[in-house]
């Protein structure tokens, strides 16, 4: 098995918790040859947890022959220029999230890895999230008819005040949490089309200038209509999905899914019927229809965690790609949809984000 040579940019929560964490272990594969980060400390750390060279500066990287993939996991504000760097000066790139706030930097970054015939990846990963998996094969399995609406809530209640609070950071729930929902809400309702895009913007709980609180609706004819919530001022938190269908419905969080469908077989067949209604004994009664309901549930298989699982599954379709020349199954353009959604719903929000 080829083992793929990589250089992380950033020791931060992305770089060393989730990309060196992972890569680390997965020594069949990868090999961490060496990280850039400008904290001596987490240079030093990087060296004895991962046997390998540190540098200050993304830059000392560059014109390096031993590097076969850069992992950029720095501030989100650098992931586009230092991926177009990387890509221009022909090293594949995995970007963290997200990839930039703006469509026209994603068709750079994607004219760029042509023009390099070098892999441009994105780490979506929640899109390899177990229950979100499940969720996709009940839609798919039509047991739930025609789907209607589809609630996704990644919600919770915290007061933030890090960098990522700001708008000059690429901060705010929307390119913070936003791209893992966006990615998932964007497969269901297709990558084929644009959705039309409404979206409200709040500051809440946050120390900074960019939004906690996000409502956003995705809707399109013959699609469903998707409701999207990622707050931070959200303490009674309902599940993370809640699938509506013309026969049932879904509901899940990240451990569990359960969803109910009606017996069509034993469904009594339903006519309009404009003459008031009555109980048997001639008074007045309710339209009412008497259902017998089928339920299932599915839970996560006990694992090493949900991150560990989703990265998992992200790295082994990446090393694919690199080395078996399998197609990403995430693409650049997929993500540029997401990108533009995000862009639409900065511009429909100008008290947070005013006109350049």
């Amino acid at each position: 098995m080829s083992v793929i040579r990589v250089a992380i940019l950033g020791q931060g929560r992305s770089g060393r918790d989730i990309h060196g964490a992972y890569l680390s272990k997965d020594t069949e594969r990868y090999r961490i040859v060496a990280v850039a980060d400008e904290l001596a400390e987490r240079r030093e750390r990087a060296v004895s947890e991962y046997g390998c060279e540190a540098v200050a500066t993304p830059e000392e990287l560059l014109g390096r022959t031993d590097l076969d993939l850069i992992v950029n996991a720095s501030f989100s504000k650098f992931h586009f220029p230092l991926s177009l760097r990387f890509l221009e000066a022909g090293y594949n790139v995995l970007c963290e999230k997200p990839l930039a706030s703006r469509t026209a930097d994603v068709d750079r970054l994607i004219a760029a890895a042509a023009a390099s015939g070098k892999t441009l990846a994105i780490f979506q990963q929640s899109r390899y999230a177990p229950y979100f998996q499940q969720v996709r094969k009940v839609i798919a399995s039509g047991v739930l008819g025609d789907i209607v609406q589809i609630a996704i809530a990644f919600n919770g209640f915290s007061r933030r005040y890090d960098w990522q609070t700001l708008t000059a950071e690429m901060g705010g729930n929307l390119l913070n949490t936003g791209p893992h929902p966006l990615d998932q809400a964007l497969q269901l309702f297709g990558t084929d089309r644009m959705p039309q895009v409404n979206c409200l913007m709040r500051r809440a709980n946050t120390f900074g200038d960019a939004e906690d609180h996000v409502l956003l609706l995705l809707s399109g004819e013959g699609r469903p209509i998707i409701h999207l919530e990622i707050s931070s001022c959200c303490k009674y938190s309902g599940p993370t999905y809640n699938v509506y269908g013309t026969r049932g419905g879904l509901k899940s969080d990240t451990k569990k899914v359960e969803w109910q469908y009606y017996n069509t077989e034993t469904a009594r067949e339903l006519a309009l019927t404009t003459i008031p209604l009555n109980k048997p004994d001639g008074t007045p009664a309710y339209c009412s229809d008497a259902l017998e309901w089928i339920r299932e549930e599915w839970e996560s298989p006990a694992g090493d965690g949900l991150f560990n699982t989703m990265s998992r599954a992200f790295y082994s379709m990446l090393h694919r790609s690199l080395t078996e020349g399998a197609p990403l199954e995430i693409t650049p353009q997929e993500v540029r949809q997401q990108i533009a959604v995000i862009e639409e719903c900065r511009r429909q929000n100008p008290h947070i984000y005013p006109p350049a």
